[in-house]
């Protein structure tokens, strides 16, 4: 067991560090970080004051983690960015810790995120997320489980994207997207179900189904949302699936995309 830190780094004595971690050149690690076992960091990163990272991840060249919030209300409150074990994080990502608002920023497990994104104060990633090249989110944004964003998507603050959704490329996000849907166009719309995305994770066909019966009623019949959601919550409600459709939009505090 050791740990493989470059020379050329400037790693503070004050980080705690665990075992069988990399650390390349050029690389800065401040006072208050965490890293977990097993972690690799490539050259040029900088790991600043509050960031807390776990197991097993892989941190790519000139990633900017843990730095001061992009937010004229901030006032050096301690805050954090906690990031979870067996995640992707690729070159040029920013990440920066929550205000007072949250007092943290989250990543979960296993998500992987490309090249020039950025994470904002007080956002929560869920697991197993994808969120391709240049995506761009602002503060307090919630990301669900499995959802899925593609290249140079705009997500405005406090949008809420649900579990298993995806994105198209260059989209602008600006109301909320709920779970389990295909969403692409300007302005951004609801496609119909991930239907690939679902299968892929083992959804059985009875809950696609179910899925898919509630979005034609709340996208495609002459009812507004109110109305069917009405009509959901009489039917009998078998899958949790359809729970968190209506839970997710009764929650919305932007109102969700809009149908084709």
């Amino acid at each position: 067991m050791s740990i493989l830190i470059d020379s050329r780094a400037i790693v503070s004595s004050k980080a705690q560090i665990g075992e069988n971690v990399k650390i390349g050149p050029f690389t800065i690690i401040e006072d208050d970080v965490v890293i977990g076992t097993g972690t690799q960091i490539g050259a040029n990163a900088i790991i600043a004051n509050g960031a807390r990272i776990g197991k097993e991840c892989k941190i790519h060249h000139g990633a900017v983690l843990g730095t001061l919030p992009q937010d004229i209300k901030f006032r050096d409150e301690a805050t954090t960015l906690e990031i979870g074990d067996h995640n992707v994080i690729r070159e040029y990502v920013t990440m920066n810790r929550g205000t007072q608002a949250r007092m943290k920023t989250n990543v979960g497990n296993h998500c992987f995120i490309m090249a020039y994104v950025h994470v904002a104060h007080d956002c929560s990633v869920g697991n197993n997320v994808i969120i391709a090249n240049a995506t761009n989110m602002g503060g307090h944004c919630v990301i669900e489980d499995h959802a899925v964003l593609g290249g140079i998507v705009g997500i405005h603050q406090f949008s809420h994207i649900g579990c298993h959704s995806m994105i198209g490329a260059c989209s602008r996000v600006t109301k909320d997207v709920p779970p389990y849907t295909l969403t692409g166009s300007e302005p951004l719309t609801f496609k119909g179900l991930n239907v690939i995305g679902l299968r892929r994770r083992g959804f059985k066909s009875e809950a696609i189904q179910a899925i898919d019966h509630a979005y034609h009623l709340i996208y495609n019949s002459q009812m507004n949302v109110s109305q069917a959601l009405e009509k959901i919550r009489s039917e009998e409600i078998v899958f949790e699936e359809v729970k968190h459709i209506i839970e997710f939009i009764e929650k919305s505090k932007r109102g969700i995309i809009g149908r084709r």
